[in-house]
């Protein structure tokens, strides 16, 4: 998941999907903050049996008809999948706004954190090739005036910013936009570059994971000046043009634009696209669920293409992600679950969302585009393995006005798993919740003791206090309520 999030919605699932990610254990699974709304999927790693066969299509149908006639949760999805009888594609819906074409599998998205698949299979590429290697320090590649930081001796590498464990930060401080609605399109190179050079790194190198967008465009750029050419050129010569994916670029050609669907908020109003000149390489991918297909087409055949090495070193490079079974690869997040490793990365911008995703041992794969940034990891991650569930939106809240000396005897630590500690803060009249390692997110009052999430589909309900103390809470997400005690002071 998520996995980029505006400066209101990007901080919020690439707005708890795709801008911001966390893995902690919960309840019998993984619990994931997709990167950019704040979207958490609970990863299943029970014991029970799944067969490793894909839904059919009508099944697969029937989902997209929910999502998007019932939920109302986009305008148009595409599915491909790769399995025992083949590619297949799925659709539902239009291109959305005012054009009533129904979408399919040439249809283009904006794929955002997708874009770290094709970025992790660059390096692995010049790896292979003799031209970098995976430990090499990123300023190597990097104008001599961009002073990389460093810390116990150690420098930042091309494996350090692949796996998202380089220290650096999701995001730059600097990072200001004018325009919310394409966040990214005045950001510099140069402005990036300033900040990374002032930035000292709070932990040692290689020792942590966080979710670095800036980590990813970091990459980008040192991998582009390595070749002497741009990223989107890149990506051309050594990925879209071997494997014959012509719908996948950043900008798009007139007869490409016309397969563009619009994008959509999370409330269906039409959005702008992004533009995102110095995160390229975190996100500015545009393609087809067609197109996708035959980058893991190849990917679960890899002797077919000579590609092979590179396809087969984006997983072999591993770092840890917190204390679970589920690992950062080179663009890829791997996770076990129920039947075996799925490889993953979604993604998502203002008005898209994606995932992309494939079984190693079963020779499974899907892809899932929409045109509305409210998330498709769910249904990526269930149509490999059905015992991952699919989520289910409720109504929308209502906010009402409380008596904000309430918010007082909520504030505090609870505990909602062994290595899970939601915070519950006040500022002014305000109360806000924050994992660790995350921002902090606003509740909003729908009741005296019941509140409720806009970044993300949750809700907590606090216990009546008791000696001016509330003594615990309820996470309701996904379907699910998990207890938290207060932990004392």
């Amino acid at each position: 998941m998520k996995l980029f999030r505006t400066p209101s919605a990007f901080s919020g699932a690439l707005t708890a999907a795709a801008a911001i990610f966390t893995v902690a254990a919960f309840a019998g699974g993984l619990l994931y903050l997709d990167r950019k709304m704040g979207r958490p999927i609970v990863v299943t790693t029970t014991s029970s049996v799944s067969t490793g066969q894909l839904p059919d299509e009508a099944d697969i149908r029937r989902i997209l008809v929910d999502r998007i006639d019932v939920q109302r949760q986009s305008v148009g999805i595409v599915v491909g999948t790769i399995g025992p009888n083949g590619r297949k594609i799925i659709a539902h819906g239009s291109f959305g706004g005012l054009d009533p074409r129904p979408v399919d599998g040439d249809t283009i998205f904006e794929i955002g954190s997708v874009t770290k698949v094709f970025t992790g299979l660059l390096l692995a590429d010049m790896a292979a090739r003799g031209e970098v290697a995976l430990a090499d320090p990123v300023a190597k590649y990097l104008p001599m005036n961009v002073a990389v930081p460093e810390r116990g001796g150690k420098a930042i590498t091309l494996a350090d910013l692949a796996t998202n464990t380089s220290g650096l930060p999701r995001m730059p401080d600097n990072f200001e936009p004018t325009d919310e609605t394409n966040p990214y399109a005045d950001y510099t190179i140069d402005e990036m570059y300033a900040f990374v050079s002032g930035y000292k790194l709070p932990r040692d190198i290689g020792t942590e994971y966080e979710y670095s967008n800036l980590g990813s465009a970091l990459l980008g750029q040192a991998l582009a000046g390595r070749a002497g050419k741009d990223y989107a050129a890149l990506v051309q010569e050594r990925i879209a043009g071997p494997l014959a994916m012509r719908s996948t670029t950043i900008e798009l050609t007139p007869p490409l634009n016309k397969r563009m669907a619009t994008g959509h908020n999370e409330v269906l109003e039409i959005v702008p696209n992004w533009d995102l000149p110095a995160f390229a390489a975190a996100g500015a991918l545009r393609s087809s669920a067609n197109d996708l297909l035959e980058l893991l087409q190849v990917t679960l055949n890899k002797d077919r293409t000579p590609l092979a090495t590179a396809l087969a070193g984006t997983l072999a490079t591993r770092r840890a992600i917190g204390e679970q079974e589920t690992s950062a690869a080179l663009g890829w997040v791997v996770t076990k679950s129920s039947n075996g490793e799925i490889a993953w990365q979604d993604g998502g911008t203002g008005g898209y969302s994606a995932f992309i995703g494939f079984h190693p041992s079963l020779r499974t794969a899907v892809v899932v585009l929409s045109n509305a940034n409210t998330g498709v990891s769910d249904i990526g991650l269930h149509l490999l393995n059905r015992d991952i569930p699919l989520t289910r939106v409720k109504p929308r809240h209502s906010e009402v006005s409380v008596d904000p000396r309430l918010f007082d005897t909520y504030v505090g630590r609870y505990q909602l798993a062994p290595d899970v500690i939601l915070t519950i803060m006040r500022e002014d009249d305000v109360l806000f919740a924050q994992f660790p390692g995350q921002p902090r997110l606003r509740l909003f009052a729908e009741g005296e003791h019941r509140f409720f999430y806009k970044e993300v589909e949750a809700a907590i309900t606090f216990a009546a206090p008791a000696a001016d103390r509330s003594p615990s809470l309820v996470l309701h997400r996904f379907g699910r309520d998990m207890a938290a005690p207060r932990l004392s002071d």
